[in-house]
């Protein structure tokens, strides 16, 4: 698998944006960066997963708020099909939730779109060599994130640490209980206790602490 420090550079684009002036803005952006790149544009999820399956880009810049549905999915299908693929998130959304989502689907970066053209230029040259781009406000917040989890961290029980490892490898409730043998209402009452000690509400913040603790790999 090709690791980020040895990609070459861009020589095919996809954009996802339904907003014109967003997209004219990361157009332009991503055609100045890496001028000997072919450009596509795409404004909804449907075009976008032609568009990619035709062209196979080498770097993807992703909204989130699409007409027919998320680009986490999107991003998650690329990643997931093509580990050579750079997925870029590029949002409005500066909240944890779409943040920690977009990050465990897979996403190389999240770039929030008030950033300048030239600082998205060079985060974007950042990500050829190996340097996750990351919006400053996003860097701090996830920062935050995990230096309040450390100051305020919780002990788990063994029980729990399985059920959050489980659930962190993307095992449903049902299946965690099967590999545990036990009920599935308890497994149900151990994922609930791990959600409410942990302080989170997704399945995607639990996947990060787990992998903060060393439960599963990031």
């Amino acid at each position: 698998m090709t690791t980020l420090e040895s990609r070459a550079r861009p020589r095919a684009a996809l954009i996802v944006e339904d907003q014109p002036d967003a997209l004219a803005w990361l157009n332009e952006t991503v055609a100045k960066t890496f001028p000997a790149a072919t450009v596509q544009a795409a404004t909804t999820l449907a075009q976008a997963r032609s568009a990619w399956r035709d062209a196979r880009p080498d770097i993807a810049l992703i909204d989130l708020g699409l007409p027919d549905g998320s680009g986490i999915d999107l991003v998650r299908e690329m990643n997931g099909e093509d580990p050579d693929i750079v997925t870029v998130v590029t949002t409005v959304f500066s909240d944890d939730q779409h943040l920690f989502a977009a990050l465990s689907a897979g996403a190389h970066g999240y770039v929030l779109k008030d950033e300048s053209r030239d600082r998205l230029g060079v985060m974007l040259e950042d990500i050829v060599s190996g340097q996750p781009p990351l919006s400053p406000v996003i860097a701090r917040r996830l920062l935050g994130h995990f230096h309040e989890r450390t100051a305020t961290d919780v002990q788990l029980t063994d029980r729990e640490r399985d059920v959050l490892t489980l659930l962190a490898k993307g095992l449903t409730v049902a299946r965690v209980a099967e590999m545990l043998g036990i009920s599935r209402n308890t497994a149900a009452g151990y994922a609930k206790s791990v959600y409410r000690k942990l302080n989170v509400t997704s399945r995607a913040e639990a996947t990060l602490e787990a992998a903060r603790r060393g439960l599963v790999r990031p």
